[in-house]
């Protein structure tokens, strides 16, 4: 599989079998009493049997729907799911989707909800209140268009995610592929294309970076033309992604002061940099123009964002909305639930919790 291996189809082979492997961790406690408090509404605002209608064949052991929250009413008309028939945009109930405050672009990671169809996916954004979908392919987006859902971070041009911009001998190929993308996504109207630099094999970071900017040069022309944004994911290399290369914040922001391009941008993602170098806030506040899109996920794990794990995700979706930032904040956290409705339930509150 050295070609073809895109974040979101095959992930489910590559990043979700790397991710797994590293959930064994004891996750972190906290004693904060308002911060406890505060998740504990979220959840409140974001569970319970409700959400089991929101897919086809879903069942809840959570509280009769009357026992829900009266100011959370994100979920799915019950009449139309009972009908039993196929999933369709008339199952939406537009008049129960929950209002969401505007300054958090929300979105989720296609991978992480592997176990839903897309257009099972669809449905549950749009009960929810969002409409944008991660890592997505060409392949896939006449099913987010039938839904009027968005590809807010697009892929299928990378080669895998070990296999990138930092190694020469893979320049030709990932140009061919890269040129071909940026036209795809330009004409389906989307404007974000994911990029990876792969790992160091026994390269300096020095060498990996010089080559990165060789590379990448060749594509940015034809990127701004067509005014799509290539973002380079940031991952870390002490848990999930060993010998990466693009593994730090500093590394990310001088390729994209050499480059020197504004449609080249990081997706930085909080839960990767977190375990890599912390000061998640600061680095918001100082680099945020280098920043085109974030991920999500709870650290140890990778799993929700509720208070099972040590970062603070209110206050980090406030400071990214108080950078003025305009792309997407999406949710890539491993579901834990036993069943579709406790999934979705985390999907539920997790947007809660970002939508400050």
């Amino acid at each position: 599989m050295n070609t073809q291996v895109a974040k979101g189809a095959g992930l489910a082979s590559a990043e979700l079998q790397t991710a797994m492997q590293t959930t064994g961790q004891t996750p972190i406690q906290t004693a904060e009493p308002t911060r406890r408090k505060l998740l504990k509404m979220a959840a409140a605002l974001g569970s319970g049997a409700v959400l089991a209608q929101a897919l086809p064949g879903c069942a809840s052991s959570g509280p009769a729907t009357s026992a829900m929250p009266h100011d959370f009413n994100g979920h799915l008309d019950s009449e139309a799911l009972n009908s039993q028939s196929a999933v369709s945009e008339n199952a939406v109930s537009k008049s129960t989707v929950p209002a969401r405050k505007g300054r958090i672009q929300h979105g989720v990671a296609r991978w992480t909800y592997g176990d839903l169809s897309l257009d099972e996916l669809c449905l549950l954004v749009k009960s929810l209140g969002f409409n944008a979908i991660d890592l997505v392919g060409p392949d896939e987006w006449p099913i987010l268009k039938k839904h009027g859902v968005h590809c807010s971070m697009c892929n299928g041009a990378e080669l895998n995610l070990k296999d990138g911009w930092s190694h020469p001998e893979f320049h030709e190929v990932l140009v061919e592929r890269y040129l071909k993308h940026i036209d795809l996504v330009a004409d389906a109207g989307y404007s974000n294309l994911i990029c990876f630099t792969g790992n160091a094999r026994g390269m300096s970071k020095q060498t990996a970076l010089d080559n990165a900017v060789k590379g990448l040069s060749r594509i940015m022309p034809h990127a701004e033309k067509r005014g799509v944004t290539i973002q380079l994911e940031l991952f870390n290399s002490k848990v999930d992604h060993p010998d990466y290369t693009a593994d730090s914040s500093a590394f990310g922001i001088e390729l994209c002061k050499r480059l020197g391009s504004p449609n080249f941008k990081l997706l930085f993602d909080i839960y990767h940099m977190q375990i890599m170098e912390g000061d998640i806030i600061a680095s918001i506040r100082q680099h945020g123009q280098y920043f085109g899109h974030y991920h999500t996920a709870g650290v140890p794990g990778r799993h929700e964002i509720d208070d099972t794990q040590e970062l603070y995700y209110p206050a980090i979706a406030r400071a990214i909305a108080d950078s003025g930032f305009q792309g997407y904040l999406a949710q890539e956290f491993i579901p834990t639930g036993a069943d579709k409705a406790a999934r979705a339930n985390a999907l539920a509150q997790a947007i809660t919790i970002c939508d400050v």
